[in-house]
This record gives structure tokens, C-alpha cells and sequence, in this order.
């Protein structure tokens, strides 16, 4: 799924036009982003959950040379989808 896809679909479901459908697109995928930095999670009833999950720093190794690679510490988003989603696909 992309933003255009999501505008696609906001543009045809309100009959808006394209550069406000890209808007509203980009509007909703901000305000996820700002509730996923500033609570640690979001949840779309009846679709899932996106949790913010912190990782550890470690090893791993280069795929091309072989040689081992030192991996920062950080965060990554998680996403579990809900019993109704997983029903419907």
C-alpha cells in the first residue's frame, strides 16, 4: 500500500479532488507517525496495532564481503493484525 493508493481511495470514496485527496493521504499518515513517537502505539479497531519496539545493539554480518558489522541500537515499528483482519484475508 502507498500514499497514492490511499489518496486513490480517499479521492474516489468523497469525490474530492486529487490534490486534496493527496493531502488528507498525507495528513492521516502524519498524525500515525506523531501518535507512534509520542504514545508508543496505535491502534485501528477492527485492522491492528503498530507498536514501537526498541532493539538491541548487535553483531551481524555483511552479505556481500562476510565480514562482521557492528548494528546500532534503535526502534522499529511492529504491526499485529487483529482477529477480524486475519478472518477476513
Amino acid at each position: 500500500m502507498s500514499k497514492a493508493f490511499i489518496a486513490q481511495v480517499i479521492q474516489e470514496s468523497t469525490a474530492c479532488t486529487g490534490v486534496a485527496a493527496n493531502k488528507a493521504a498525507g495528513e492521516l499518515m502524519g498524525a500515525i507517525v506523531r501518535e507512534l513517537k509520542k504514545t508508543g502505539g496505535f491502534t485501528l479497531p477492527s485492522f491492528g496495532t503498530f507498536t514501537v519496539r526498541k532493539t538491541k545493539a548487535r553483531k551481524a554480518m555483511n552479505p556481500r564481503t562476510g565480514e562482521p558489522v557492528k548494528v546500532k541500537a534503535g526502534k522499529t515499528v511492529r504491526f499485529k493484525a487483529s482477529p477480524n483482519l486475519k478472518k477476513a484475508v
